[in-house]
Order: structure tokens, then sequence, then C-alpha cells
């Protein structure tokens, strides 16, 4: 057989067998892009905690911090978040930080701007704190939580109240994770 032959044999199965790779890699690639997944259903916002026509995103933030519970007659009853959020702006795309404490308020550390806001809707949580849909109160400040009217608290990983019996005036920090939404009217 000519070497001629012979490489033409090898390119001609080094193609087939390339064709086949992308053949089994595009059918793969369809077949999971056709599939729902769980995680996108996991990722559905309750009906509720839509806010009203007329509010568009303006920042996407994740929280890790800790939900603080105090005993009051052998109870356990939620005092404040104190968390940390990073997270971007839709409008420039830069990240951003804040912290969420007492009020309940988020106070961006970047720009200072501060936005408290009162729930006016929830969702039970799984295994977690509820999901809120939360109007805005009161805002300070120019910067990313300026125009806030509402947000959202989605995706709760942890933070609910301490379970079984408490001494007086104790308190206790429960770790939680949380995405918050926030939105602004044009």
């Amino acid at each position: 057989m000519s070497t001629s032959r012979i490489l033409s044999n090898r390119a001609f199965r080094a193609s087939a067998v390339l064709g086949l790779a992308v053949t089994t890699a595009l059918t793969t690639a369809s077949a999971t892009q056709a599939a729902p997944t769980s995680k996108s259903s996991e990722s559905k916002v309750p009906e509720n905690l839509i806010p009203p026509a007329g509010n568009s995103e303006v920042a996407r933030f994740k929280a890790a911090g800790v939900q603080i519970y105090q005993c009051t007659g052998d109870t356990w009853t939620f005092v404040e978040p104190a968390a940390t959020l990073t997270g971007r702006a839709k409008a420039t795309n830069k990240r951003n930080e804040a912290i969420h404490f007492r009020g309940p308020s988020w106070q961006s550390v970047t720009d200072g701007s501060l936005v408290e806001a009162k729930s006016t809707a929830s969702s039970p949580g799984k295994n977690a704190i509820p999901l809120l849909l939360l109007q805005t109160t009161k805002t300070r400040g120019d910067g990313i939580f300026g125009d806030v009217t509402y947000i959202q608290r989605l995706k709760t990983k942890g933070g609910l109240a301490p379970t079984g019996s408490c001494t007086e005036g104790a308190t206790q920090s429960v770790p939680y994770k949380a995405h918050y939404v926030f939105f602004a009217a044009p």
C-alpha cells in the first residue's frame, strides 16, 4: 500500500472520529438545553412576591450573614439580621458591597446610599426563612439604593429560629444566605 493511500485512510478515519465527536457533543447539548432542570424550577418567583408593574430590577446581591434571635418568655423571637451583600447594579455592571441590618435596612458600602423597607408579602422557604417582598419606607442618598421601591428576598438558606427551650434574654445567631433583588420605578 502506498504512503499517500495510508495517509488518506488515516485522514478519513480522523475526520470520521471528529465528526462523531461533534455529533455526540451537539446531541448532548441539545438534550441538555431541551430538558428543563430542577434549578430553573426552583428559581421561579412566587406570584405574590412580584413587584407591581412599572418597577424594574436595578440591582441583585447575594447575602451571607446571620438572623439574630432573643429568648423572650421561653420563645425565640427575631431581633434583626446582620449580613454582608455583594452584587452588581444593572446600570453600571460594577461590583458593589452593602450591609444589611436592623430596620430592615440595606446600606451601600460603595456609595453610602440606604434603603429601609417593610414586608408586604411572604412565601415559605424550603427549610429556611421565608421569601419576601418588601416595600420601601425610606431612602437616603443618590447611589444604588437611592431610588429603590421594592426588594425581593429569594433563594433563602438557613436562618430559622432555634428550637427548644431557652433562657430569658439569651441571644443566638443563626447563619443564613439569600439573594436580594432591588427594584425601582422609572
